[in-house]
């Protein structure tokens, strides 16, 4: 058998918490969202309406909702109270989606930048390096300079050699 509460203790809460994360209210408002907008719900809506009219139109013996109809009045008003904090809830937490968004994209146009920035440096400092060191037909000039140069000595050279075999055959022949 349950032990009965004292008098002189206070009573601990029975109260009922609903604890709803703001994430999965936004989920659902998302979900809600995203069906009102579709044809289907304009399609089920349509046939519900149609069908309401028909039986308060058209049933001879019991009217529940007569002519004006009050009640689809009422029940329009209703879910369109409901509606329109849902869609803008939904649309909130698209527009913090969207802002994440922007900013990282912001990081990236960043870093591109920068990345781009620094290969724009590195490009030039390559530049002017290749601008400073010879080219190929700058060394291949200055070497068919330096092999005429070469061989204008060795012909140098070799008749200097000529001259001087000529005047040692000639001393020999004088002795």
């Amino acid at each position: 058998m349950k032990e009965r509460s004292r008098l002189d203790t206070p009573r601990l809460s029975r109260s009922f918490n609903l604890n709803l994360g703001d994430d999965m209210i936004g989920q659902g408002a998302e979900r809600v969202a995203r069906f009102l907008g579709t044809g289907r719900y304009l399609a089920i809506q349509t046939v519900i309406v149609l069908v309401w009219i028909a039986l308060n139109v058209l049933w001879f013996t019991y009217h529940f909702d007569p002519y004006p109809f009050i009640l689809l009045n009422l029940a329009f008003s209703t879910q369109a109270a409901y509606a329109a904090p849902l869609i803008l809830l939904a649309q909130n937490r698209q527009e913090s989606r969207d802002r994440v968004s922007l900013d990282e994209d912001r990081m990236r146009a960043a870093q591109t930048k920068a990345d781009t920035e620094f290969l724009a440096r590195e490009l030039a400092s390559v530049r002017l390096a290749v601008g400073e060191a010879a080219s190929r037909d700058y060394m291949r000039r200055e070497l068919d300079e330096v092999h005429e140069k070469l061989d204008a000595l060795t012909a140098l050279l070799q008749s200097m050699q000529h001259v001087r075999n000529v005047d040692e055959d000639r001393a020999d022949a004088a002795d």
